[in-house]
């Protein structure tokens, strides 16, 4: 039962990403707000990751490798997604995400040299359908919607690395990487600027100021660093592939309707039916791949 609580805790934590991100009211570029935002991130794992694991963080010095790597690749991840947060509605940016699952597929068939199976034609036609149905190219979140979709294949890029790399149990090297990611985004804060954090935003419902580096605080901390957290506990008891079955339909769903009730976006019809369709082929392909590989690698979570 705690399990089932704390999966639907990370699965909450994981639909606010796109309400932080709108949040901040482009007050703080979005660069550095992604820099901010794992900053908070690494700070917040480096402190209970120990206390929830009984051991002490051991710098990682015979993983560097592998550390940075999946720190590089976390922070491009992210970054593109909360790039095209502040193109388009959440409900598109989660949606046209979800594509990748079927990125992990292409890159493990070419990489990795796992094989297709007949059903994949078939889900592929109703993933296919499901983005037709969506309009990508139309409307004026075009540029957004792509941006989306290049997210699914960065994700997948980074599963598909910890398949290749054999990663298949949670450990606490991510945050470490979450260490890396920040440093590389650190540039940022040159670049782009610091923007204004100490500058507030009035809420009439709520009768009161808040600063916006609160948001980027809660982008860091709630958004990612407890869902890191949690997804590594989870793991540890839970197949990782039940865990991304559940994520794949539950988070955008949640996240969707989030930015319906805070922000008033209502997604179109095209992409309430497309995403329909995109999300449950997304489901039905990780169940396929899972088949006899339950312990492959679905999350930088698992990166021991």
């Amino acid at each position: 039962m705690k399990i089932v609580l704390l999966l639907l805790l990370i699965t909450l934590s994981e639909a606010t990403i796109g309400v932080f991100v709108k949040l901040t009211d482009g007050l703080i570029p979005i660069q550095t707000l992604n820099f901010y935002a794992l900053s908070f991130a690494a700070a917040f794992l480096m402190a209970v990751m120990p206390l929830a694991t009984g051991r002490p963080l051991r710098f990682p010095k015979g993983n560097l490798k592998d550390t940075a790597i999946i720190g590089v690749l976390i922070a491009t991840q992210i970054s593109v997604f909360n790039y095209a947060m502040t193109l388009v509605p959440i409900a598109n940016a989660v949606i046209f995400w979800s594509v990748a699952p079927f990125f992990v597929f292409i890159f493990s068939a070419l990489f990795l040299g796992e094989k297709a199976r007949k059903s994949y034609i078939l889900i592929f036609a109703v993933a296919l359908t499901g983005i037709v149905l969506a309009k990508p190219l139309e409307g004026g979140h075009m540029i957004g919607n792509l941006v989306a979709l290049g997210d699914g294949a960065i994700y997948a890029a980074m599963v598909t690395y910890m398949r290749y790399e054999g990663k298949t149990e949670a450990g606490n090297d991510i945050a470490w990487s979450m260490l890396a990611g920040a440093l590389i985004l650190s540039p940022a804060l040159i670049l782009a600027g610091p923007g204004t954090p100490a500058a507030t935003i009035s809420y009439a419902a709520l009768g009161m100021d808040l600063p916006v580096m609160l948001w980027a605080a809660g982008l860091g901390i709630v958004s990612t660093g407890f869902a890191y957290f949690g997804i590594s506990i989870v793991l540890k008891t839970l197949n990782a592939n039940v865990y991304a079955l559940v994520d794949i339909i539950v988070s955008p769903v949640v996240a969707s309707t989030l930015g319906y009730l805070i922000f008033a976006e209502i997604p179109a019809q095209g992409m309430i039916y497309g995403g329909a369709l995109l999300l449950g082929a997304g489901f039905w392909l990780t169940r396929e791949m899972s088949r006899g590989a339950e312990n492959r690698a679905v999350h930088p979570c698992q990166c021991a």
